[in-house]
């Protein structure tokens, strides 16, 4: 049962740590980037990625991270084992926060900057960007400081639980 219980907290781990890069990749390095860019440019960039980060792999570690930290607690809820489960359920916690705040902001600017067409067809991309740009990166900056401190959670709980098999 170690093993499973190691070993689910471990993928937890990794799951949460691949969405705090992802958040924080954005934060650091992609908007900044884009900032400079011209208003087609960042517009088209940004539909381009939205439309590409609806995959497969993404949906696995977005719903699957969740899962893990589920299962991980679950296998931690007897006595001996609820100092590691405490660290566990405040990762779920900061997680729900990434969960929400993408569900209820990035995912309706990613939509509406969809439903603005075809950078080509733009009368105004400038507006459509203004109206995108300053909120997202407001919000992704939240996404990733929570799941930055959702893995923090995580990997404090994977301390946890690395010293009580070494005590036991």
């Amino acid at each position: 049962m170690d093993v499973v219980r190691g070993g689910v907290l471990v993928a937890a781990v990794l799951a949460v740590g691949v969405f705090a890069g992802l958040f924080y990749g954005f934060a650091v390095a992609v908007m900044p980037g884009l900032r400079a860019a011209g208003d087609r440019t960042f517009v088209e960039a940004m539909q381009r990625i939205n439309v590409a980060i609806l995959n497969g792999w993404f949906f696995a570690v977005f719903f699957g991270a969740p899962v893990l930290m589920l299962v991980a607690a679950a296998l931690h809820l007897e006595p001996g084992r609820r100092h590691v489960l405490v660290w566990i359920v405040a990762a779920l916690a900061l997680y729900a926060v990434v969960f929400v705040v993408t569900v209820v902001v990035n995912v309706p600017l990613n939509n509406a900057l969809e439903r603005a067409g075809r950078v080509a067809e733009m009368a105004d991309p400038g507006a459509v960007r203004a109206a995108f740009e300053d909120r997202w990166v407001r919000w992704n900056t939240v996404r990733a400081v929570a799941s930055a401190a959702s893995l923090g959670c995580l990997a404090w709980a994977l301390v946890l639980y690395g010293g009580a098999l070494s005590a036991g």
